[in-house]
């Protein structure tokens, strides 16, 4: 065998060597970087939420600070005197989306005595209205010139 052709030989395998240490220290830097990425996902858990929110009251406002909605419960007024005729309003839950104009547009209530839900138009008084109160039902529309109609069961 030549001299020549056993340093080819021996160059050969050393780059050999060189290329399998080179992709075993890739494969191992590679493991690192797949271990701690996966280690940070699982760190980075979602914080757990509160069961509940609780607030007395609730609004939603635009970007110009108007408010655009709105959650309250509003106390019992005995002194309130009822378009029926009746005085007195219970303790109710009510839910107002407001327009740009701070019109609510709607409005849904939830009474000790019943409920009630008005849908408003464009323009004032256009507006349909059903209300529920005790054992009485009744659905209103009016429409822009005043004109209304009452249906009751």
């Amino acid at each position: 065998m030549k001299v020549g052709s056993l340093k080819n030989t021996e160059t050969k395998q050393t780059e050999k060597m060189k290329t399998q240490r080179f992709a075993i220290g890739l494969t191992v830097l590679n493991l690192f970087i797949l271990m701690a990425a996966l280690f940070r996902a699982n760190s980075a858990t979602t914080p757990d939420l509160p069961p509940v929110l609780r607030v007395r009251g609730l609004e939603v406002v635009d970007d110009q600070g108007r408010v655009r909605a709105m959650l309250k419960v509003f106390p019992a007024d005995p002194k309130v005197k009822m378009p029926d005729g009746t005085t007195g309003y219970p303790e109710s839950v009510l839910f107002r989306l407001i327009d740009s104009k701070g019109g609510p547009n709607v409005k849904i209530t939830a009474t000790e005595d019943g409920s009630g839900m008005s849908l408003v138009g464009e323009s004032n008084p256009t507006h349909v209205q059903v209300l529920v109160r005790g054992t009485n039902a009744s659905l209103t529309l009016v429409n822009k010139d005043g004109k209304q109609q009452v249906i009751k069961p």
